[in-house]
């Protein structure tokens, strides 16, 4: 079939969004399709057959022509005759609607924060923006959250301790209560355990995962403040119950601080000696978003001197990382093996959910 008769679709060059090209256009290079076969072939070994199947549910947007852009200006460049780009972080305005010649019906974003699409703009042309609420950065919230209620909860330290043998070997000095008198809770005798009910959760980003991590947090009964260089809407901090702060007010008073940032050079080293020196002593620090953003020699100085009360990371600082990593000597730390978007399944469903829902719209467009 002709390129010319096949939709054309541009896609914004990002590892995950890089699956609408195998899914969509023939001309893909094996090399990229086998690598995503074995991305995810330890929970879907018939990734072949699941792409089969999804091309099969998607009509006409079978088979497309898909063009990554990597940047604006190989947005713009990729732009002419397309009739439906998908983005993450790329912006949509005046200008590249225009750059469409007219083609272009269709804008999804890849995911539900807006703020770099003219929405207006897109309205005026008769454009229709899609969005995606994904299942992967619900994942990741979630799992910011279970490292941070582990943390405060010491389950990672206390998981299978269960008799006084193991407890003592562990240092703790667990007794036998006087039942007929007394409860026998924490009869193990372990101190430094929290709840996060009525504490106050700071959120460095309030981006896709940070506005997820805040609807969990809200429910958990905490406090939430966040910063970032822009203050969101007065409707946006309601429905996430986000007061707005900056940086070294929310680090000075929150007992919890999540990291929400992308890895770039504006935000690599964001907290460092400086932010840690200021950080409330005992605040645990989770950082699901890049290692980069907290500087590692100042994050070990923090834990040795007791300043941190914990610390949750995932991504590692090094894939795979090293057993002899200085950060595994601290009881009071959580580092997981890149685990946050798991299971597969999500980003699979997600991108199902976004080709059936673009399929259905370039249908009724």
């Amino acid at each position: 079939m002709p390129s010319s008769s096949r939709p054309i679709i541009v896609v914004e060059d990002d590892p995950f969004l890089r699956l609408i090209q195998v899914i969509l256009d023939p001309g893909t290079p094996a090399a990229r399709m086998a690598a995503f076969r074995e991305f995810f072939a330890h929970e879907l070994p018939d990734f072949a057959g699941w792409c089969e199947r999804l091309r099969a549910r998607i009509g006409s947007l079978y088979p497309s022509e898909v063009r990554l852009a990597a940047d604006e200006a190989a947005l713009l460049g990729s732009l002419p005759g397309a009739e439906a780009v998908a983005v993450e972080g790329l912006a949509i305005g005046a200008r590249e609607i225009a750059a469409a010649s007219s083609a272009l019906k269709i804008v999804q974003k890849y995911g539900t924060v807006t703020s770099r699409i003219d929405l207006a703009a897109c309205e005026r042309a008769g454009v229709r923006v899609l969005t995606l609420r994904r299942r992967a950065n619900i994942a990741t919230a979630e799992h910011g959250l279970a490292l941070m209620l582990a943390l405060a909860r010491k389950i990672h330290e206390t998981a299978g301790l269960l008799t006084v043998e193991q407890l003592r070997a562990a240092g703790y000095s667990p007794t036998r209560y006087d039942r007929a008198h007394t409860p026998n809770a924490n009869w193990a005798r372990i101190t430094g355990v929290r709840t996060l009910f009525g504490r106050q959760l700071g959120i460095i980003g309030l981006g896709e995962i940070g506005r997820e991590l805040a609807l969990r947090a809200a429910a958990l009964g905490m406090r939430i403040v966040y910063t970032q260089r822009h203050r969101v809407p007065s409707h946006e901090e309601e429905r996430y119950q986000a007061m707005y702060c900056a940086l070294d007010e929310l680090l000075a008073e929150s007992d919890c601080v999540s990291l929400h940032l992308p890895g770039d050079p504006a935000t690599r080293g964001i907290i460092g000696r400086r932010e840690l020196g200021i950080i409330k002593p005992g605040a645990l620090l989770i950082n699901v978003s890049q290692p980069q953003l907290v500087e590692r020699e100042a994050l070990l100085e923090a834990l040795a001197s007791g300043r941190l009360g914990g610390f949750g990371l995932d991504p590692p600082y090094d894939e795979p990382g090293k057993a002899d990593d200085p950060l595994l000597r601290f009881r009071n730390v959580i580092v997981t093996p890149h685990l946050g978007a798991a299971p597969r399944f999500n980003a699979l469903d997600d991108f199902e959910e976004l080709l059936l829902n673009l399929a259905q719209a370039m249908t009724r467009r």
